[in-house]
Protein backbone atom coordinates (compact mmCIF):
# COMPACT_ATOMS: atom_id res chain seq x y z
CA UNK A 1 0.00 0.00 0.00
CA UNK A 2 1.32 3.37 -0.79
CA UNK A 3 1.64 5.96 1.49
CA UNK A 4 -0.27 9.03 1.20
CA UNK A 5 1.59 12.20 1.04
CA UNK A 6 0.13 15.69 3.22
CA UNK A 7 -1.46 17.77 1.25
CA UNK A 8 0.24 21.42 1.03
CA UNK A 9 -1.42 23.85 3.06
CA UNK A 10 -3.54 26.54 1.19
CA UNK A 11 -4.68 29.76 2.12
CA UNK A 12 -7.59 31.14 1.89
CA UNK A 13 -7.75 31.88 -1.98
CA UNK A 14 -6.51 28.40 -2.97
CA UNK A 15 -2.56 29.26 -3.47
CA UNK A 16 -0.03 28.13 -1.22
CA UNK A 17 0.49 29.27 2.36
CA UNK A 18 3.46 31.48 3.30
CA UNK A 19 6.31 29.43 4.92
CA UNK A 20 6.81 31.05 8.63
CA UNK A 21 10.87 31.74 7.94
CA UNK A 22 9.37 32.97 4.36
CA UNK A 23 7.15 35.63 5.82
CA UNK A 24 9.39 36.62 8.67
CA UNK A 25 11.68 37.71 6.26
CA UNK A 26 9.43 39.49 4.16
CA UNK A 27 8.80 41.42 6.95
CA UNK A 28 12.46 41.88 8.02
CA UNK A 29 12.93 43.49 5.05
CA UNK A 30 10.31 45.81 5.45
CA UNK A 31 12.23 47.59 8.53
CA UNK A 32 14.16 49.69 7.05
CA UNK A 33 16.50 50.20 10.66
CA UNK A 34 16.54 46.24 11.06
CA UNK A 35 17.81 46.01 7.09
CA UNK A 36 20.58 49.05 7.86
CA UNK A 37 21.84 46.94 11.64
CA UNK A 38 22.13 43.89 9.68
CA UNK A 39 24.18 45.55 6.96
CA UNK A 40 26.18 47.01 9.69
CA UNK A 41 26.62 43.73 11.48
CA UNK A 42 27.91 41.86 8.19
CA UNK A 43 30.38 44.28 7.26
CA UNK A 44 31.84 43.77 10.83
CA UNK A 45 31.88 40.08 10.41
CA UNK A 46 33.23 40.43 6.81
CA UNK A 47 35.98 42.11 8.47
CA UNK A 48 36.59 40.10 11.01
CA UNK A 49 36.60 37.54 8.99
CA UNK A 50 39.25 39.09 6.93
CA UNK A 51 41.48 39.58 9.98
CA UNK A 52 41.34 36.18 10.90
CA UNK A 53 42.48 35.24 7.49
CA UNK A 54 44.84 37.47 7.83
CA UNK A 55 43.97 40.01 4.74
CA UNK A 56 43.87 43.21 6.98
CA UNK A 57 45.71 43.98 10.52
CA UNK A 58 47.78 41.41 10.39
CA UNK A 59 50.51 43.20 11.48
CA UNK A 60 49.39 45.44 14.12
CA UNK A 61 51.58 44.69 15.95
CA UNK A 62 54.46 46.76 14.00
CA UNK A 63 55.58 49.75 15.07
CA UNK A 64 54.34 51.55 12.20
CA UNK A 65 54.56 55.08 13.54
CA UNK A 66 56.20 57.11 16.72
CA UNK A 67 55.02 56.39 20.30
CA UNK A 68 51.46 57.92 20.46
CA UNK A 69 51.14 59.63 16.78
CA UNK A 70 48.72 61.99 17.04
CA UNK A 71 45.59 61.04 14.20
CA UNK A 72 45.96 62.01 10.70
CA UNK A 73 43.27 64.50 10.53
CA UNK A 74 44.89 66.51 13.86
CA UNK A 75 48.63 66.74 12.17
CA UNK A 76 51.80 65.77 13.53
CA UNK A 77 53.22 66.50 17.34
CA UNK A 78 55.13 69.69 17.31
CA UNK A 79 58.53 68.94 17.24
CA UNK A 80 60.83 68.73 20.90
CA UNK A 81 63.54 71.69 20.87
CA UNK A 82 66.84 69.67 21.65
CA UNK A 83 70.00 71.53 23.15
CA UNK A 84 73.30 70.95 23.03
CA UNK A 85 76.30 71.29 25.64
CA UNK A 86 79.31 72.68 24.41
CA UNK A 87 82.98 70.46 25.64
CA UNK A 88 86.22 72.26 25.34
CA UNK A 89 88.23 70.84 22.97
CA UNK A 90 91.87 71.09 21.75
CA UNK A 91 95.51 69.48 22.21
CA UNK A 92 95.84 69.09 25.66
CA UNK A 93 92.61 68.55 26.60
CA UNK A 94 92.10 65.22 28.17
CA UNK A 95 87.93 64.83 28.30
CA UNK A 96 88.24 61.74 30.45
CA UNK A 97 89.28 64.35 33.15
CA UNK A 98 86.17 66.76 33.36
CA UNK A 99 83.91 63.66 32.37
CA UNK A 100 84.67 60.30 33.40
CA UNK A 101 81.67 59.07 30.64
CA UNK A 102 83.24 60.61 27.77
CA UNK A 103 84.78 57.98 25.76
CA UNK A 104 81.31 56.60 25.38
CA UNK A 105 80.27 59.77 23.70
CA UNK A 106 81.32 58.24 20.33
CA UNK A 107 79.22 54.54 20.53
CA UNK A 108 76.75 56.57 21.82
CA UNK A 109 76.52 59.07 18.95
CA UNK A 110 76.48 56.44 16.58
CA UNK A 111 73.88 54.79 18.30
CA UNK A 112 71.76 58.01 18.62
CA UNK A 113 72.34 58.35 14.24
CA UNK A 114 71.89 54.50 14.33
CA UNK A 115 67.91 55.39 16.10
CA UNK A 116 67.83 58.75 14.47
CA UNK A 117 67.87 56.84 11.01
CA UNK A 118 65.61 54.50 11.85
CA UNK A 119 62.97 56.67 13.52
CA UNK A 120 62.58 58.74 10.27
CA UNK A 121 61.35 55.68 8.77
CA UNK A 122 58.28 55.85 10.75
CA UNK A 123 55.42 58.10 10.23
CA UNK A 124 54.79 61.04 12.25
CA UNK A 125 50.71 60.05 11.76
CA UNK A 126 48.65 57.62 12.01
CA UNK A 127 45.11 57.24 10.54
CA UNK A 128 43.51 56.85 13.86
CA UNK A 129 46.41 57.76 15.88
CA UNK A 130 48.54 55.55 17.78
CA UNK A 131 49.50 54.20 20.75
CA UNK A 132 52.85 54.04 22.98
CA UNK A 133 54.46 51.75 21.03
CA UNK A 134 53.77 52.90 17.50
CA UNK A 135 51.53 50.65 16.41
CA UNK A 136 48.33 51.56 14.55
CA UNK A 137 45.57 52.21 16.67
CA UNK A 138 43.13 51.44 13.74
CA UNK A 139 45.03 47.81 12.98
CA UNK A 140 44.73 47.32 17.26
CA UNK A 141 40.79 48.18 16.76
CA UNK A 142 40.01 45.91 13.36
CA UNK A 143 41.66 42.90 15.45
CA UNK A 144 40.61 43.70 18.94
CA UNK A 145 36.85 43.40 16.91
CA UNK A 146 37.97 39.91 15.60
CA UNK A 147 38.22 38.52 19.64
CA UNK A 148 35.44 40.59 21.23
CA UNK A 149 33.05 39.91 18.85
CA UNK A 150 33.92 36.27 18.41
CA UNK A 151 34.05 35.81 22.29
CA UNK A 152 30.68 37.59 22.43
CA UNK A 153 28.61 35.60 19.65
CA UNK A 154 30.28 32.09 20.62
CA UNK A 155 29.84 32.25 24.10
CA UNK A 156 26.10 33.44 23.67
CA UNK A 157 25.27 30.90 21.11
CA UNK A 158 26.88 27.82 23.62
CA UNK A 159 24.66 29.43 26.20
CA UNK A 160 21.96 29.65 24.04
CA UNK A 161 22.34 26.35 22.82
CA UNK A 162 22.51 24.44 26.46
CA UNK A 163 19.32 26.74 27.36
CA UNK A 164 17.52 25.90 24.57
CA UNK A 165 18.06 22.04 24.84
CA UNK A 166 18.53 22.27 28.67
CA UNK A 167 15.64 23.96 29.10
CA UNK A 168 26.08 33.69 38.82
CA UNK A 169 28.66 36.00 38.29
CA UNK A 170 31.21 33.18 38.27
CA UNK A 171 33.68 34.87 35.63
CA UNK A 172 36.51 35.63 38.32
CA UNK A 173 36.52 32.03 39.94
CA UNK A 174 36.30 30.45 36.71
CA UNK A 175 39.16 32.36 35.45
CA UNK A 176 41.39 31.90 38.00
CA UNK A 177 40.94 28.42 38.06
CA UNK A 178 41.07 27.59 34.15
CA UNK A 179 44.05 30.75 33.82
CA UNK A 180 43.65 33.26 30.57
CA UNK A 181 42.72 32.70 27.18
CA UNK A 182 40.04 33.26 24.39
CA UNK A 183 38.85 29.96 25.09
CA UNK A 184 38.75 30.19 28.74
CA UNK A 185 36.33 33.48 28.36
CA UNK A 186 33.93 31.11 25.90
CA UNK A 187 33.85 28.60 28.32
CA UNK A 188 33.50 31.01 31.32
CA UNK A 189 30.17 33.19 29.52
CA UNK A 190 28.85 29.95 28.07
CA UNK A 191 28.93 27.98 31.19
CA UNK A 192 27.42 30.48 33.01
CA UNK A 193 25.14 32.18 30.90
CA UNK A 194 22.48 29.48 29.93
CA UNK A 195 20.12 29.50 32.54
CA UNK A 196 18.19 32.88 31.92
CA UNK A 197 17.47 31.24 28.89
CA UNK A 198 16.80 27.73 29.73
CA UNK A 199 14.65 29.26 32.10
CA UNK A 200 12.70 31.27 29.56
CA UNK A 201 12.52 28.73 26.98
CA UNK A 202 11.48 26.18 29.15
CA UNK A 203 8.28 27.84 30.23
CA UNK A 204 7.62 29.28 26.59
CA UNK A 205 7.45 25.17 25.41
CA UNK A 206 5.62 24.39 28.37
CA UNK A 207 2.64 27.34 27.18
CA UNK A 208 2.71 26.65 23.82
CA UNK A 209 2.45 22.40 24.21
CA UNK A 210 -1.11 23.09 25.26
CA UNK A 211 -2.19 25.40 21.85
CA UNK A 212 -4.82 24.20 19.79
CA UNK A 213 -1.81 23.84 16.63
CA UNK A 214 0.27 21.77 18.78
CA UNK A 215 -2.84 19.18 19.54
CA UNK A 216 -4.16 19.34 16.44
CA UNK A 217 -0.32 18.58 15.31
CA UNK A 218 -0.48 15.80 17.62
CA UNK A 219 -3.97 14.28 16.68
CA UNK A 220 -2.34 14.10 12.88
CA UNK A 221 0.20 11.62 14.32
CA UNK A 222 3.21 14.43 14.91
CA UNK A 223 6.04 12.86 16.92
CA UNK A 224 7.40 14.93 20.06
CA UNK A 225 10.03 16.11 18.38
CA UNK A 226 8.41 17.04 15.31
CA UNK A 227 5.78 18.74 17.39
CA UNK A 228 8.79 20.70 19.72
CA UNK A 229 10.48 21.58 16.63
CA UNK A 230 9.01 22.38 13.89
CA UNK A 231 6.02 23.24 15.40
CA UNK A 232 6.89 25.26 18.44
CA UNK A 233 10.40 25.81 17.87
CA UNK A 234 9.75 28.85 14.84
CA UNK A 235 6.97 30.66 17.49
CA UNK A 236 9.33 30.43 20.03
CA UNK A 237 12.21 31.83 18.09
CA UNK A 238 11.69 35.47 18.81
CA UNK A 239 12.15 34.76 22.74
CA UNK A 240 15.40 33.21 21.94
CA UNK A 241 16.64 35.82 19.47
CA UNK A 242 15.53 38.45 22.05
CA UNK A 243 17.78 36.48 24.57
CA UNK A 244 20.72 35.69 22.26
CA UNK A 245 20.86 39.54 21.24
CA UNK A 246 21.00 40.68 25.12
CA UNK A 247 24.17 37.47 25.48
CA UNK A 248 25.68 39.08 23.06
CA UNK A 249 26.00 42.35 23.93
CA UNK A 250 26.30 41.53 27.65
CA UNK A 251 29.54 38.74 26.96
CA UNK A 252 30.77 41.41 24.98
CA UNK A 253 30.54 43.68 28.06
CA UNK A 254 32.03 40.52 30.18
CA UNK A 255 34.52 39.96 27.91
CA UNK A 256 35.69 43.30 28.03
CA UNK A 257 36.01 44.12 31.37
CA UNK A 258 37.73 40.39 32.31
CA UNK A 259 40.26 41.66 30.10
CA UNK A 260 40.18 45.55 31.02
CA UNK A 261 41.24 43.68 34.93
CA UNK A 262 43.77 41.04 33.33
CA UNK A 263 41.86 37.95 33.31
CA UNK A 264 40.52 38.24 29.90
CA UNK A 265 42.38 37.32 26.47
CA UNK A 266 46.65 36.68 26.83
CA UNK A 267 48.73 39.47 27.02
CA UNK A 268 50.24 38.95 23.56
CA UNK A 269 46.53 39.25 21.87
CA UNK A 270 44.80 42.56 21.14
CA UNK A 271 40.77 43.04 22.46
CA UNK A 272 38.90 46.13 22.53
CA UNK A 273 39.05 45.72 26.90
CA UNK A 274 43.33 45.41 26.23
CA UNK A 275 43.17 48.67 24.12
CA UNK A 276 40.74 50.11 26.83
CA UNK A 277 42.92 49.16 29.77
CA UNK A 278 46.32 50.42 27.65
CA UNK A 279 44.45 54.32 26.89
CA UNK A 280 43.95 54.60 30.39
CA UNK A 281 47.23 55.56 30.60
CA UNK A 282 47.36 57.13 27.50
CA UNK A 283 44.94 59.42 28.32
CA UNK A 284 46.52 61.23 31.40
CA UNK A 285 48.95 62.81 28.72
CA UNK A 286 46.35 63.75 26.58
CA UNK A 287 46.26 60.78 24.17
CA UNK A 288 42.49 60.13 23.82
CA UNK A 289 42.34 58.46 20.51
CA UNK A 290 42.88 54.74 21.07
CA UNK A 291 40.02 55.27 23.72
CA UNK A 292 37.90 57.03 21.07
CA UNK A 293 38.42 54.15 18.56
CA UNK A 294 37.98 51.59 20.69
CA UNK A 295 34.90 53.01 22.23
CA UNK A 296 33.51 53.90 18.44
CA UNK A 297 33.77 50.32 17.13
CA UNK A 298 32.41 48.31 20.36
CA UNK A 299 29.45 50.88 20.12
CA UNK A 300 28.62 50.77 16.90
CA UNK A 301 28.76 46.69 16.75
CA UNK A 302 26.44 46.67 19.62
CA UNK A 303 23.88 49.07 18.96
CA UNK A 304 23.34 47.68 15.21
CA UNK A 305 23.41 44.12 17.04
CA UNK A 306 20.75 45.17 19.32
CA UNK A 307 18.62 46.84 16.30
CA UNK A 308 19.14 43.53 14.26
CA UNK A 309 17.80 41.36 16.57
CA UNK A 310 14.62 43.66 17.85
CA UNK A 311 14.17 43.84 14.03
CA UNK A 312 14.24 39.82 13.56
CA UNK A 313 12.24 39.61 16.79
CA UNK A 314 9.45 41.68 15.58
CA UNK A 315 9.52 39.58 12.35
CA UNK A 316 9.31 36.63 13.66
CA UNK A 317 6.77 37.40 16.50
CA UNK A 318 3.26 35.43 16.07
CA UNK A 319 1.11 38.32 17.63
CA UNK A 320 2.71 40.34 15.25
CA UNK A 321 1.92 38.11 12.33
CA UNK A 322 -1.73 37.99 13.09
CA UNK A 323 -1.73 41.45 12.42
CA UNK A 324 -1.10 41.25 8.98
Amino acid sequence: MSAVLPAPVLGPAGERAEGVWHAAWRRYRADRVGVVSLGVVLVFLVLITASALGLVARNWQDEVGVANAPPTFIGPAPAEATGTIDVPTGPNVDLSDIDPLAPRYKEWDERAAKLKTTESTKRETLPLGGDRFGRDVLSKAVKGTQISVFVGVLAAVVATTIGTLLGILLFLAFAAVLGRGIGTVVVILGLTGWTGMYRQVRAEFIKHSTREYVRAAEAVGASPLSRMFRHILPNISHVMLVRLGLLVVGFIKAEVILSYLGLGVPVDAVSWGTMLAEAQAELILGHWWQLATATLFMAVFVTAFSLMADAARDALDPKLRGLE
